[in-house]
């Protein structure tokens, strides 16, 4: 359930005529009270003998008994209480006990205080309804309404357990705004999937990442399509800017147009700025290994999972400031990674960018700067272009996707830590929508590498067991039961002939205390240990003849803890691949 306090107003009649009309695209449907401060207020919506004047003259009664200079400027409150989208529909008896409360709780009127303002409640969707105020008291005193939408809120986290809803986190004011009920059906009838806010809040997100200017920004809205308003002031400097969509017009005709800020907190023109702000600031980032003059879509991915890789750390174990920096970051990779997607696994990429854009705001404010290998792999990612899905490019995706989960995954417990309710739910359902894009990318590479390592000679297969069993002894036997145990075989192989020590390799890479509990150890070692070593993300280049340098060079290593105190293969809370 969805409480909302609008911008208190000065004009009663132009509210209830709102209420009670068609609204801006005929969306209201029956309109009608369901509840009052008097319960033999007439009905405007059913009672042909009531009127809209009445019921404003009735509501406005305690605010004209006041003298003109003690009457405040703005006297109508207004509130809409919207069911979840999953939510049975309510009856009107159900929605007039919720309005009661909902007055009671926010201190309109309190329970049992025959002096409260006079409010009424009115129903013209089957899905909310609106609570109308007067902020004068029947005593002539104004109401206490001090944090009502707080109160607002915390009432109906009660009302959703009585009912039996849907439960609904506390919002913390960083969410994006949500399309109206009329945006909703404007989108219904064009036959859109989603409303223009959405589509808009989506594009400029795009357009934005790894984006370090204004011009490259605003070239690359022109490139989406959108149509674009700049505000600027008398001297010329860029004070803001508005976007819209060709085809969405208001009843004149005229493009219907949104402000960045309307679209989503972080993307006003002022916010937008600090990124590009950050990225000339040269001080408080680490080191990112890899050059950007190598830029094929394979290349940026793996300069991407070697960002993801370091973000890890930072996001469990780092300043607030900088983990928050480094959340916010994650989300233009994944727009980025998105957009540059091969066709089976764009859906669910594009799915889990829209649901972590939630995450990356909260209200500890991110320093930007820290951030910047993460938006340079982001960047690289949209420069890079699209990958094909295939070969070295479909490899290196499975990849990204692989760290990128443990990533967002080390998002939502940061978030959890610090009681981001609604943050942490949009990281763990992205986690999900990464965890379906892995397995589409992954097959084909994995299921080469598995091959390879089925080829295996029995004596380096025994010796890479005894291997796993001195470095990892508390997940080897499940790692070698496992499917992917000869995709592993392989790439210790790989590394081996490549002149790596491997049980230094494996105890470098159990560095993430989601491994304990993934669903495959084995294949998150492969990316791991793939990336660590360098080799090549896809295995069909390589000569099925080569053979392992000193197999039997090995050196014992002890699990290392990790960067959350854990040691590998301990049982760790939240989700895994």
């Amino acid at each position: 359930m969805i409480p909302r306090v609008h911008k208190r107003g000065s004009n009663t009649f132009g509210l209830l005529n709102y209420l009670y009309g068609k609204g801006t695209h005929e969306e209201h449907v029956d309109p009608h009270l369901v509840a009052a401060w008097d319960s033999f207020a007439q009905d405007p919506g059913r009672d042909p003998q009531a009127t809209k004047r009445h019921l404003q003259q009735l509501l406005d009664q305690p605010v004209q008994a006041l003298a003109e200079s003690r009457r405040p400027a703005k006297h109508v409150w207004h509130l809409s209480v919207r069911a979840a989208p999953d939510d049975p529909v309510l009856s009107d008896e159900q929605w007039g006990e919720i309005a009661r409360r909902m007055v009671a709780a926010t201190g309109i009127a309190p329970a049992a205080d025959e002096a409260g303002c006079r409010w009424a409640a009115v129903r013209h969707a089957d899905d909310h309804i609106h609570i109308i105020a007067t902020l004068v008291r029947e005593d002539g005193r104004r109401p206490r309404l001090n944090n009502d939408a707080k109160r607002s809120q915390a009432e109906a986290r009660l009302i959703e357990a009585e009912y039996g809803l849907k439960q609904l986190s506390t919002g913390d004011g960083t969410a994006a705004q949500r399309p109206t009920s009329a945006e909703r059906h404007k989108a219904h009838r064009q036959g859109r999937e989603r409303t223009a806010r959405e589509e808009l809040r989506e594009s400029v997100r795009r357009s934005v990442t790894g984006a370090r200017s204004e011009e490259e920004f605003f070239d690359r809205l022109a490139a989406a399509g959108l149509l674009i308003r700049k505000r600027e002031a008398p001297s010329g400097d860029l004070l803001g800017y508005k976007v819209a969509l060709p085809d969405d017009r208001n009843k004149n005709g005229e493009p219907v147009f949104y402000p960045g800020a309307r679209l989503a907190p972080d993307l006003s023109l002022p916010r937008i700025r600090e990124r590009w702000s950050a990225d000339s600031d040269k001080t408080g980032s680490p080191d990112f290994p890899g050059s950007a003059s190598s830029n094929s879509p394979s290349a940026a991915r793996r300069r991407t999972a070697t960002a993801a890789w370091v973000a890890i750390g930072v996001v469990e174990d780092g300043d607030d400031a900088v983990a928050a920096a480094y959340i916010a970051a994650t989300g233009e990779v994944l727009d980025a990674l998105a957009k540059t997607s091969a066709a089976h696994t764009r859906s669910e990429l594009r799915d889990a960018a829209n649901a972590f854009e939630r995450a990356s705001r909260s209200h500890i404010r991110a320093v930007r700067g820290h951030d910047r290998a993460l938006r340079q792999a982001a960047r690289d990612l949209v420069h890079g272009g699209p990958a094909l899905g295939r070969g070295e490019d479909g490899a290196s995706t499975a990849m990204v996707i692989d760290m990128l989960f443990f990533l967002v995954t080390a998002a939502a417990h940061w978030h959890a830590r610090k009681g981001h309710a609604q943050q942490a739910e949009a990281a763990s359902r992205a986690a999900e929508h990464l965890r379906n894009a892995y397995r589409p990318a992954a097959a084909q590479p994995l299921g080469v590498l598995h091959q390879r390592g089925r080829r295996l000679s029995q004596p380096v297969l025994q010796r890479q067991t005894t291997l796993l069993r001195e470095t990892l002894p508390s997940l080897a036997e499940k790692i070698v039961a496992e499917p992917g145990w000869y995709a592993l075989a392989a790439t210790i192989a790989e590394a081996d002939a490549a002149g790596h020590d491997p049980a230094a390799l494996l105890s470098d890479v159990v560095e993430s205390r989601e491994l304990g509990t993934a669903d495959s150890v084995s294949d998150v070692l492969v990316w791991r240990l793939r990336r660590r070593a360098d080799l090549p993300a896809d295995a069909t280049g390589i000569p099925k003849n080569r053979t392992v340098k000193n197999p039997a060079k090995v050196r014992p290593a002890t699990a290392r803890a990790t960067t959350s105190g854990r040691r590998f293969g301990e049982e760790a809370p939240g989700h895994t691949r």
